[in-house]
């Protein structure tokens, strides 16, 4: 017991100078401090396997700082539900999800990849040259799985706002009653400008901003991390171009046989998560805020 709660202590409340502790390091400080007169590194492996104790892993988090956290969450994840402001939404209304993938490289590689074989894995040269970067733009329609995307230089307002137009322009959004657009903070679509400026471009648009560092909620970033496993590992492009083509190509293959995310994560869960970090969700400073 006193090895596993040693285990569990920062290495740092201990005064050792290490950032995390290995088997060897648990079981020196256990001789040390007098916990075992002796103890092998296995044995300490051992122990803490059996509880699933390693505290030679950690993994980042980062925590909710934004004061209205849960009312942008419980919007986001309404949508998600088809429900607005506690009414059901109409079938003429549409929830799409946006945002952007930047600094996509062009990867020249100097060699070209070898095919995997019987007992042989793929081959790709390590080396490579820079060929540039762009930024892909892309907007998923919750409900109706289906994917816009575009290549741009760089990301900012303009290049959202022809996103923006590529999908409103279209039917069934331009004959919408109304379309939500949920984005998270980033410069192009940040704050009560970007609300004003978006219903500008479309008076039936409405923007719908997730939680500050609260992208996950976004089910675009879903599409991206399959754009990332399918398109872009590994990365071999000739060019820009080669990059662009292979995205949009990827658009249509998708659709045939995407479907709506399954999203489990609910307004239940968004609550036993917030009540673990103190009762109002938010640090003792921000609560009293």
């Amino acid at each position: 017991m006193e090895i596993k709660a040693l285990a569990c202590e920062l290495p740092v409340h201990r005064k050792l100078p290490f950032s995390r502790l290995s088997h060897a390091d648990i079981a020196r400080e256990a001789v040390k401090q007098g916990i075992v007169a002796s103890i092998s590194n296995a044995t300490v492996w051992r122990w803490l396997s059996a509880d699933a104790i390693k505290p030679w892993l950690h993994r980042s988090w980062i925590f909710p700082r934004d004061p209205c956290f849960k009312e942008k969450a419980t919007c986001v994840l309404d949508l998600y539900h088809r429900m607005w402001a506690g009414e059901p939404l109409r079938d003429d209304e549409y929830v799409i999800c946006a945002d952007e993938k930047t600094s996509i490289q062009a990867r020249r590689r100097p060699h070209p990849g070898k095919a995997p074989g019987a007992g042989k894995t793929r081959l790709v040269e390590f080396e490579y040259q820079r060929g540039g970067a762009l930024a892909y733009l892309a907007a998923w329609d919750v409900h109706r799985a289906k994917v816009f995307g575009r290549c741009e230089q760089t990301t900012g307002i303009d290049a959202y706002h022809r996103l923006v137009n590529q999908v409103m322009q279209q039917e069934l959004y331009r004959s919408a009653h109304r379309v939500l657009w949920i984005t998270d903070n980033g410069s192009s679509h940040r704050g009560d400008a970007s609300v004003q400026r978006l219903s500008g471009w479309y008076p039936k648009a409405v923007q719908v901003h997730t939680p500050i560092h609260a992208s996950w909620l976004n089910q675009i970033e879903i599409y991206f991390s399959v754009v990332q496993r399918k398109v872009l590992t590994p990365n071999e492009f000739s060019d820009l171009s080669a990059i662009e083509t292979a995205l949009l190509a990827f658009e249509s293959r998708y659709e045939e046989y995407a479907r709506p995310f399954e999203w489990k994560f609910t307004k239940e869960d968004l609550e036993r998560v917030l009540s673990k970090l103190s009762p109002s969700g938010f640090p003792p400073e921000q609560a009293a805020a």
